[in-house]
């Protein structure tokens, strides 16, 4: 069993991840400010194989003490999406980009790093064609940015993964009703109707359940991995944001969307992605994007509250 650091555990994907880990017997230290004042980690202070430390990642002398002696370092720690990075520029670029550059410093290179990615990089795609790990990389925004740099410097200290995940949806302890699909179901569920901005912008989707599988079917084949980084989401699921709506109109008949005739959105990303590289390795998602839009319409039976928001 190994033991692991995950910076920002206390998020949307490692308040998923985390206690999956727990649940598989590693012992997981969690390095986390909690910004959102979340609670989403409560469940796992019954094992000992937990540790909870509420600091800032941006902080060498707290982050050095927390990656001592660890095999494994998840650097989840960030500011998510191009409106809260927009929102507050220099702490997302100190975050996102610098916290990851101090961890590199300070760690054993024996550590391995697995670290979360985003295809947001893919910017407006390639047309038609899919966007592989070996396509061009034009972010369109500060947050795009600052994760794709945030990669190459780990791919090049070396001894590490990365994954470039598609948007990721679906209910998380540590919810967000902004993202992409779980914002559409929201206002599904709730209003009953939505005005869709460049409904033709394609993106590709990923469960948050999946996302955490995927970090343990690294550590499961990191030697083979290593050095690389994998677009991974759901193949079937290169879809377009209307087409996203009809998908969700079928468990939710009342549902009216319109096509926005002018006006733009301003989160640019158009693209689509394959994720044959991962797959040719055996990982293969559990979750189907059916699977998530029916779980996040009972999720949204306990929830309503802005507060599960990034921004």
């Amino acid at each position: 069993m190994a033991d692991i650091l995950v910076t920002g555990g206390a998020g949307y994907l490692g308040s998923v991840l985390v206690p999956l880990l727990l649940e598989k017997g590693h012992s997981v230290t969690v390095l986390d400010s909690m910004l959102y004042k979340q609670n989403s980690l409560l469940d796992c202070c019954r094992y000992d194989t937990f540790e909870i430390i509420n600091g800032d990642c941006r902080d060498e002398e707290t982050l050095a003490k927390a990656l001592s002696g660890k095999d494994y370092i998840f650097p989840l720690a960030a500011l998510v999406g191009f409106p809260l990075c927009d929102k507050d520029k220099i702490a997302a670029t100190t975050t996102n980009l610098g916290a990851v550059e101090a961890l590199l410093r300070l760690r054993d290179e024996k550590q391995r790093i697995i670290f979360p990615c985003t295809n947001s990089g893919y910017g407006l795609g390639q047309g038609e064609n899919f966007c592989t790990e070996a396509s061009p990389i034009q972010p369109v925004s500060l947050y795009g940015r600052t994760k794709v740099s945030a990669e190459q410097a780990v791919l090049n200290a070396g001894n590490s993964v990365a994954f470039r995940f598609a948007t990721l949806f679906g209910a998380s302890p540590r919810m967000r009703t902004d993202l992409l699909v779980n914002d559409f179901v929201y206002r599904a569920v709730f209003d009953r109707s939505l005005i869709v901005f460049e409904g033709h912008f394609m993106r590709n989707y990923l469960h948050v359940r999946d996302a955490a599988n995927a970090f343990i079917f690294a550590m499961d084949n990191f030697e083979r991995m290593n050095g690389q980084t994998y677009n991974c989401g759901l193949s079937d699921s290169n879809l377009s944001k209307i087409e996203l709506c009809e998908k969700i109109k079928k468990f939710i008949p009342q549902f009216t969307y319109i096509e926005a005739q002018t006006g733009t959105d301003p989160d640019k990303r158009n693209y689509l992605v394959s994720n044959d590289k991962i797959e040719g390795l055996g990982f293969r998602p559990q979750y189907t994007l059916d699977d998530g839009i029916k779980e996040l319409i009972k999720a949204y039976s306990i929830i309503k509250n802005s507060f599960y928001g990034n921004v």
